[in-house]
């Protein structure tokens, strides 16, 4: 089953377009692990088991893991959503960006040693960094396009006069992942919540591509101009939501909590379907 298969898989069963971010902060865990990073497993495990149910995707982001040299606590937590939730696509989100050997390193790590069934890539080195991720037969990749942050404008929302019609950088990312790059229909974007009318702009050009869209919750992303702008019957949107699932309790009922509001979310996400 390729990426776009088990995205698709995951959001019939599950009723969802909801992803679930791991962006694990010790300092922000329910009181009975509080400022522990050797219990980030048993934290990340347990959301899993409490919204495996009603998610489209998990995405855990590599940066949370990497800074308490918690990656043996992030292969652990990636063998158990296979056990506990293998119908579920883990995105790993890496956001690597280099090209030649070392973007070849890169991709073993997310789809070997991880096994991650897709990553997200910065594309912004050109299709060489993008094609050693595309020799991994069915997985998945997500290519910064619009992201949610301010600071996006510097780049992304710059024209390129040297390209006939003069399109914004997002814009030509958008155009080469749903044409010439996606050689083989691994390609996905990454598009901000925040920004409603560029996700309804890069499903104009990329009509075809699943888009992942992180910003809703925390970042203050609306959910219902999200859905409008980008969802698509045979084109799926993953829409991700981190601080505010993971961090719905501060107390000992925090799995609890976390289910509750990834069920608000999905169900809001569902109605404005």
């Amino acid at each position: 089953m390729t990426f776009i298969d088990m995205l698709r898989t995951a959001q019939e069963r599950n009723g969802s377009m909801l992803c679930v971010g791991l962006d694990p902060e010790p300092s922000r865990f329910p009181s009975v692990l509080k400022d522990d990073a050797k219990k980030i497993y048993d934290f990340c495990a347990r959301i899993v088991d409490a919204t495996a149910d009603c998610t489209i995707a998990f995405k855990p982001q590599i940066a949370y893991f990497a800074a308490y040299r918690a990656e043996d606590q992030l292969e652990k937590l990636m063998a158990h959503m296979r056990r506990a939730a293998p119908h579920v696509p883990v995105i790993l989100d890496a956001k690597r960006g280099d090209i030649g050997s070392t973007a070849q390193q890169y991709a073993i790590e997310a789809f070997e040693r991880y096994g991650a069934d897709a990553v997200t890539l910065s594309p912004f080195m050109g299709f060489d960094s993008v094609q050693p991720y595309l020799k991994y037969e069915g997985k998945g990749a997500f290519l910064l396009c619009r992201t949610s942050n301010p600071g996006g404008d510097d780049l992304q929302n710059q024209r390129l006069a040297s390209i006939e019609g003069q399109p914004l950088l997002y814009e030509h990312v958008a155009k080469l992942a749903q044409g010439p790059w996606n050689t083989n229909g691994q390609l996905g974007l990454v598009v901000g919540a925040t920004y409603p009318n560029e996700i309804e702009r890069v499903r104009a050009l990329a009509p075809t591509l699943p888009l992942l869209i992180p910003g809703v919750g925390a970042q203050g992303g609306d959910a219902a101009a999200t859905v409008k702008a980008g969802w698509r019957p045979d084109a799926p949107i993953v829409v991700n939501s981190s601080r505010a699932i993971l961090y719905a309790s501060s107390g000992e009922d925090f799995a609890d909590a976390a289910r509750r509001e990834a069920l608000r979310t999905r169900d809001m996400l569902e109605a404005a379907r």
